[in-house]
């Protein structure tokens, strides 16, 4: 075979832990002046990024970038490109999301490849959509490029599958980060709870003492398993499992911090047997 040659020094090479040789691959997308390009990329281990991620790095002439990117990934940007960070984090000093927009069609219309990097997937709970559409407006021509969301992929590396042919056929994927502010609720969390076996909940670790206790009042057990994970596919990986009743009691005896994923259901006793990352 005409590949068996690299096959080869690449089995050679990972046998001796060498770096593996850079691979160009045909058919990837030019990335063309004047257009944005909105890259998911992934929940933070490096590894986990797309083809079409590193094609977008490789090329952008502009980074706009989130909190959660590593600064592994960050190393993958050409040394011409230009960086801006556009994290938020609460209660800290950060841009506003017009900031944001109006940073991608100024730098899109100077004529610059612009890359808005955000971590794990720009269309799940990262103002993706909002940031298309202003694009839209302005007639800014754009490409979506999808990234592995923290609610699959950094659960996955704790072992715990959101969905077990012997335990639940539905999961639900949630933003917590509004709950018990005060104000009216976005979410029917009684409707939530009584519908679906298992939910995956995000920016949640400073709700969720008002999200157990809302699940609570609706009939969730208060033994039902929750595993809450920090930091999910880095070196700095943490798993607390709990119960509902008990969730909020963790998150202050642990001192967990964000970044965080909290899953809530049966799945979550998965990690015993098989949580396999071992952060280093």
């Amino acid at each position: 075979m005409e590949d068996e040659p690299l096959k080869q020094e690449i089995i050679r090479l990972a046998a001796a832990n060498a770096p593996l040789p850079e691979l160009e691959l045909s058919g990837l997308p030019v990335f063309q002046p004047g257009w944005v390009w909105l890259v998911g990329a992934g929940p933070g281990d490096p590894g986990l990024l797309t083809l079409h991620a590193v094609n977008a790095l490789k090329q952008a002439d502009k980074v706009v970038y989130d909190a959660l990117v590593s600064e592994d990934i960050l190393s993958l940007v050409r040394p011409e490109a230009e960086t801006f960070y556009a994290g938020k984090r609460g209660g800290k000093p950060s841009w506003q999301q017009k900031d944001i927009t109006d940073r991608l069609i100024e730098l899109a219309r100077d004529g610059h490849r612009v890359l808005r990097l955000k971590g794990g997937d720009p269309f799940v709970f990262g103002r993706g959509g909002e940031e298309a559409q202003a694009l839209v407006a302005q007639n800014v021509p754009f490409r979506i490029i999808p990234g592995i969301s923290a609610g699959i992929g950094g659960l996955a590396y704790a072992g715990i599958p959101v969905t077990h042919r012997e335990v639940n056929h539905a999961v639900t994927f949630v933003t917590g980060h509004l709950a018990g502010k005060g104000a009216p609720e976005l979410l029917d969390w009684a409707a939530i709870a009584k519908a679906s076996p298992v939910i995956v909940i995000y920016m949640a670790m400073s709700r969720i003492e008002a999200i157990a206790s809302q699940l609570l009042a609706a009939g969730r057990a208060v033994d039902e398993p929750v595993a809450i994970v920090t930091h999910a596919t880095t070196p700095h990986q943490c798993v607390v499992t709990t119960t509902l009743a008990e969730a909020a009691q963790a998150v202050k005896q642990q001192g967990l911090e964000p970044p965080s994923i909290i899953v809530i259901g049966a799945v979550a006793d998965l990690h015993a047997t098989l949580g396999w990352f071992q952060p280093s």
